[in-house]
């Protein structure tokens, strides 16, 4: 859980930051105010020519360890967990680049000469699609044709579930080469109290509440409620 306290820490960091700054260097802060849109890679469409970001599928074989052989999907931080190397950063490498660091990571205490092969078999680079996943109803990947609100967002996912917190909603973004991430109160802008922001396709939302998978918790509620995007 290493990564996730260092993102946390430095969250925190910007936060204060945000908070002791007065308001003619809110420019200054770290991250993007409004809802700033996302690098545009659409254009790519040939699986083996992209770069591997969050929510990608990847397929990967280990010559000679059948076992370490299977689909992994990249996490929301651009990372993927795989058995005998633990949590690698996937995000922004090719297939040859993240090979290379997998061979490395095996020799290093299991294997000689390894010999790995990585897939992209399903790239969010390459479709027009959303993930909407956490304390909502149907969590899952929905394709869009038309960019969207985060209200609207939510409600392709059915909605907060019962043991939601629509208080807090993260929005995980790429910008500029970046992992980004801004905290939203549904209520609020149900309520008209706060602008409902764009989301764009490869975006991820996170509904906060009982079913966000304990390692992620921290990070979602870490987050300042705040119409800016902060760098991970």
């Amino acid at each position: 859980m290493r990564p996730i306290r260092t993102a946390t820490g430095a969250i925190a960091a910007a936060f204060i930051v945000a908070s002791c700054a007065s308001q003619p260097d809110l420019p200054d802060l770290p991250g993007e105010f409004g809802s700033p849109e996302p690098d545009a890679n659409l254009s790519r469409v040939e699986l083996d020519t992209l770069l591997i970001g969050p929510a990608d599928m990847l397929e990967i074989s280990v010559f000679g360890v059948p076992e370490l052989d299977g689909r992994y999907q990249v996490d929301y931080l651009g990372r993927i967990k795989m058995p005998l190397v633990g949590e690698v950063n996937a995000m922004g490498l090719s297939t040859y680049e993240l090979s290379g660091e997998l061979e490395s990571r095996l020799e290093e205490s299991y294997l000689q000469n390894a010999q790995v092969n990585v897939i992209v078999e399903e790239s969010m680079d390459a479709l027009r699609e959303i993930t909407v996943e956490g304390s909502v109803e149907k969590p899952g990947i929905f394709p869009i044709s038309d960019d969207l609100t985060l209200l609207q967002a939510v409600a392709l996912a059915g909605g907060p579930s019962e043991n939601a917190n629509p208080g807090r909603v993260v929005v995980f973004r790429t910008i500029e080469g970046k992992r980004s991430a801004a905290a939203f109160d549904l209520r609020a802008i149900r309520e008209g109290n706060a602008d409902d922001p764009q989301i764009y396709p490869d975006d991820i939302v996170v509904m906060d509440g009982s079913e966000v998978r304990s390692g992620y918790r921290e990070l979602l509620r870490s987050l300042p409620l705040a119409a800016f995007f902060l760098a991970l």
